[in-house]
């Protein structure tokens, strides 16, 4: 039986993996750190998403998907959690995607300055062929992009596969937009890119798993599951015929 003092905040539950153990306010699960995003009160009284963390505080704990969020808002779960008076913007849980999504798009822009990004189809399709000494990890289309070309790519990871060399490893991931990618890499116009292995990759893969799961509804079968077995969601907004 575990003792719980205050479980949904910074000091329960009180176990031997209490680091990296807690408790969602709504749900009442006991999930891995991993699988929760901590808030906390601002000095302006405002309830602010945690993702490092680290910001100073105790800390309340939703599980990570924004149907979950959007339910403590709904309701007043924060104000019972912290035992006070708290600031709730309505739209937190959209404006949480949107701090995750830059999340993602930061370690993106790590990785490419580790010079493990290589982008254009033409150089991703030819990285592909020759599986860069086995060194990718992740094919990286836009949730915008033109399906005949994303189809092209994957076809190259499925014939690798079929070969039986490395490309198995590859995770296809459709997690931001053109626009996104843009930003990340410093240039116009990326529908798709590669990812090598590295530091660096695995930090933005790990984000970009913890994105996927936000974005998905929470039907109880999906947190426990391996991030590599998560389905992407794909966003299209516009169909974009370039790079």
């Amino acid at each position: 039986m575990l003792a719980l003092a205050d479980p949904e905040l910074d000091n329960g539950p009180r176990t031997e993996r209490s680091a990296t153990i807690r408790m969602c306010a709504v749900s009442r699960e006991l999930r891995p750190i991993d699988e929760l995003i901590r808030f906390v009160v601002a000095p302006s009284g405002e309830v602010v998403p945690d993702l490092k963390r680290r910001l100073p505080g105790r800390g309340l704990w939703i599980l990570a998907t924004r149907d979950m969020v959007a339910e403590a808002v709904r309701r007043h779960q924060f104000s019972r959690g912290f035992k006070r008076n708290v600031s709730v913007a309505s739209a937190l849980a959209a404006g949480t995607e949107v701090l995750l999504e830059r999340f993602v798009v930061e370690a993106l822009a790590i990785a490419a300055k580790a010079g493990l990004v290589i982008a254009g189809s033409g150089k991703v399709a030819e990285a592909l062929e020759r599986q860069a000494g086995g060194r990718i990890t992740a094919l990286i289309h836009a949730s915008d992009g033109a399906d005949h070309g994303i189809r092209k790519l994957n076809a190259l990871i499925e014939e690798n596969r079929r070969i039986g060399d490395k490309s198995a490893e590859i995770e296809v991931l459709t997690a931001l937009t053109s626009e996104q990618l843009d930003l990340a890499l410093g240039r116009s116009n990326v529908i798709h890119a590669a990812l090598l292995a590295g530091p660096a990759s695995k930090t933005f893969l790990s984000r970009s798993h913890k994105l996927v799961r936000y974005r998905m509804a929470d039907d109880g079968g999906t947190a426990g599951k391996s991030a590599k077995n998560l389905p992407i969601r794909t966003v299209r907004t516009r169909t974009i015929e370039r790079d």
